[in-house]
C-alpha cells in the first residue's frame, strides 16, 4: 500500500510540475491556450492508471510498461492525442504507399519546444541549463530521422539551438516574433 501511495503521488506530482511549466513557456511563447490544454490526457485513466503503476521517477513509466508488455498503450494513446507530439503527425502518402511524416504546424513545434524545456528542467531539477535541451536532441536525434519531417525538426533545432546560444529570453521574443 506504502509503494502504491508513494507511485500516485511521485506520478502525479511529476506530470503536475511538467504541465505547469509547460504552461509558463507557453504564455511566454505567446500560445497561452495550447499551454492550458497541453498533456491533460495524462490525468486520463488510459494513461494516468499506467502512469502510476509504472512509475520509478527516474525515466518513463511508458518504458516500464514496454519493458512488461513489449509495446505502450498509454504512449499509443497520448501520441494519438497530443499534437506536440511529432509521432501524431504522419499519413500515408498516396505516392509512396507508405506512412510518412508531414510538416508540423509552426504552433505545435514551438508547443514540442516548450515540452522539451519543461522536461529537461524538471527532470534535472537544479541542475539545469540552457544546452540541456539540445543536447538531449542531438544525442536522440538518429531516433527521429524518418519520423520527424524534416521542415519540423530545422525549426525545432533552430529553436533548441537558439536556447542553447542565446537564452530563454531571446528565444521566446523571437518566438513571439512570428506571429503564429
Amino acid at each position: 500500500m506504502k509503494d502504491s501511495l508513494r507511485r500516485l503521488y511521485g506520478h502525479f506530482t511529476t506530470i503536475t510540475k511538467h504541465r505547469h511549466q509547460v504552461m509558463i513557456h507557453c504564455f511566454k511563447a505567446g500560445i497561452p491556450l495550447q499551454g492550458l490544454a497541453h498533456d491533460l490526457s495524462k490525468y486520463l485513466p488510459e494513461e494516468f492508471l499506467p502512469g502510476v503503476k509504472y512509475f520509478a521517477g527516474d525515466h518513463s513509466p511508458n518504458e516500464g510498461e514496454r519493458q512488461d508488455k513489449g509495446y505502450s498503450r498509454a504512449w499509443m494513446h497520448h501520441k494519438g492525442r497530443n499534437k506536440h507530439h511529432f509521432e501524431y503527425w504522419s499519413d500515408h502518402n498516396i505516392v509512396t504507399k507508405q506512412y510518412e511524416p508531414v510538416p508540423m504546424p509552426m504552433r505545435y513545434v514551438i508547443e514540442m519546444f516548450c515540452d522539451r524545456v519543461a522536461a529537461s528542467k524538471i527532470y534535472n531539477r537544479g541542475h539545469y541549463n540552457d544546452r540541456m535541451p539540445l543536447e538531449y536532441y542531438l544525442k536522440n536525434k538518429e531516433h527521429y530521422v524518418g519520423h520527424l519531417h524534416p521542415k519540423s525538426g530545422e525549426i525545432l533545432e533552430k529553436l533548441l539551438r537558439m536556447l542553447a546560444d542565446a537564452g530563454e529570453e531571446k528565444t521566446f521574443a523571437y518566438i513571439r516574433s512570428l506571429r503564429i
